[in-house]
């Protein structure tokens, strides 16, 4: 259904809150139901990979590799658009970076 780098709409439960917000996320892999997905956030503050309107982000926004979790296939809503292959390529070096 979805592949690594597409940015989809999801319903997304916040870990500090019960508090369920849709919420755009970018796909990691999808298996059995189950969707590993990273956060992505409007808070250029915070740490992560830039996502630019010219990629086709609603605004600027960063990828917070720190912020990976499993949802349901049930909890996505819409899918928006896919990152390039350049992006990818940098994802994967990150998340291969913090796994060492």
């Amino acid at each position: 259904m979805y592949n690594f780098g597409d940015i989809i709409l999801a319903e997304v439960q916040f870990t500090d809150t019960f508090e369920i917000k849709t919420r755009p996320v970018l796909i990691l892999f999808e298996e059995q139901g189950n969707i590993v997905v990273v956060g992505i956030t409007s808070n250029l503050q915070m740490k992560g990979i830039p996502l630019t309107k010219k990629e086709g982000a609603i605004k600027e926004s960063v990828i917070k590799l720190n912020y990976i979790f499993t949802i349901s296939e049930k909890m996505t809503k819409k899918f928006l658009f896919s990152i390039s292959k350049q992006k990818k390529d940098l994802i994967k070096s990150e998340l291969i970076k913090k796994l060492n």
